[in-house]
């Protein structure tokens, strides 16, 4: 475990965010995982919050997903849990259904828009599984595999000026981390424009 302070002491609710990277070859040093690194470069850019991580490299092994998930929410107490690697449809691919297995709820459309953000870019973006689910105060959520396709589903689509084509899925976490009774989550507008509904904003002291 290990913490990067993001913001000023006492602006911002600490928050504790579980990363996940799902992948055989990575977790036996075949090759260096590329997935934490990248979940840690966009959410370092993208939140004020002072984030304390918790990182898991792991196979891509259903009972062992489910039980780090499991551990990270539980345990670690995550109030965010994200995870890449491990949602097509190889043989291999388990993730979504050891999420799936550790929810009390489920939110589909997080995988909905993912897939259509992706699609933007490729037409087997309709191959991928990603799921997003609530376990007690925690939302995890399923991301793709690649650096790039990361921070394209979180960030959504910008035009050279700047301006949001698409929305990412980002900008709903916040809110939704708020509903189920987690920190309240603020982001640079520039790396992501989060979205509440006007009684959900609370007056900050940057």
């Amino acid at each position: 475990m290990s913490t990067t302070d993001t913001a000023s002491p006492g602006h911002f609710d600490p928050v504790t965010i579980g990363i996940v990277s799902t992948s055989d070859r990575a977790s036996a040093g075949v090759y260096a995982d590329q997935g934490l690194p990248a979940l840690k470069d966009w959410l370092g850019r993208a939140l004020l919050n002072p984030i304390t991580w918790v990182e898991r490299l792991i196979p891509d092994d259903q009972a062992t997903i489910s039980a780090t998930l499991t551990e990270l929410v539980d345990t670690a107490r995550c109030s965010l849990v994200l995870t890449t690697g491990g949602t097509g449809p190889a043989l291999r691919d388990v993730t979504p259904e050891a999420t799936l297995a550790v929810a009390h709820k489920v939110m589909p459309g997080f995988g909905e828009q993912m897939r259509q953000i992706s699609l933007r870019f490729v037409p087997t973006a309709i191959l991928s599984r990603q799921v997003a689910v609530v376990r007690h105060q925690s939302l995890v959520i399923n991301l793709p595999g690649q650096p790039k396709s990361i921070a394209e589903t979180l960030e959504g689509l910008k035009d050279a000026q700047g301006q949001q084509l698409v929305p990412g899925i980002f900008a709903a976490v916040p809110y939704c981390v708020d509903l189920i009774g987690g920190p309240y989550l603020e982001t640079r507008p520039e790396v992501c424009k989060v979205f509440r509904p006007k009684s959900a904003i609370r007056a900050t002291s940057v």
